[in-house]
């Protein structure tokens, strides 16, 4: 026989152990997991300190981030920033009215708001309109 060990000729050491218990795997609940995500996104926090401190892996925690984010796990209740509304009001343009003045060789100028269009009079209909909404938009974004 071996001096290292003694053992039964069939191999076996005569003593079994049964350790029941954890496995020495963590199992996360989704709230833990959407929790540890949402500590990793603050500003100036290394994924890999997160994952220390709660004793997982970086790339766990990346995976928990990315399902955080496509919606696959909820924050609890508690860590929701309440909803934030902003009151929108749409307030009527003012209507200045636009004048047409033609002058004798067919051009007409069109004034809306501080811009004067200046079109002849064999321009088509629908580029018209184009240039007078593309007008409207300008005077209204730099206001």
């Amino acid at each position: 026989m071996d001096g290292y060990m003694d053992v039964l000729p069939g191999g076996f050491a005569g003593r079994l152990e049964v350790i029941e218990g954890r496995s020495g795997r963590r199992r996360w609940s989704d709230e833990e997991k959407a929790r540890i995500a949402s500590e990793s996104y603050r500003p100036g926090v290394q994924v890999a300190d997160i994952a220390r401190q709660h004793g997982t892996t970086r790339w766990q925690v990346y995976d928990w981030r990315k399902r955080l984010a496509k919606g696959l796990l909820a924050l609890p209740a508690e860590m929701r920033s309440p909803q934030a509304f902003a009151a929108v009001v749409v307030e009527p343009d003012e209507m200045h009215p636009v004048t047409a003045p033609v002058s004798s060789d067919g051009i007409i100028d069109l004034i809306m708001g501080g811009i004067t269009i200046r079109v002849g009079m064999s321009i088509d209909e629908a580029h018209l309109v184009r240039v007078i909404r593309a007008a409207r938009t300008a005077t209204a974004a730099a206001r």
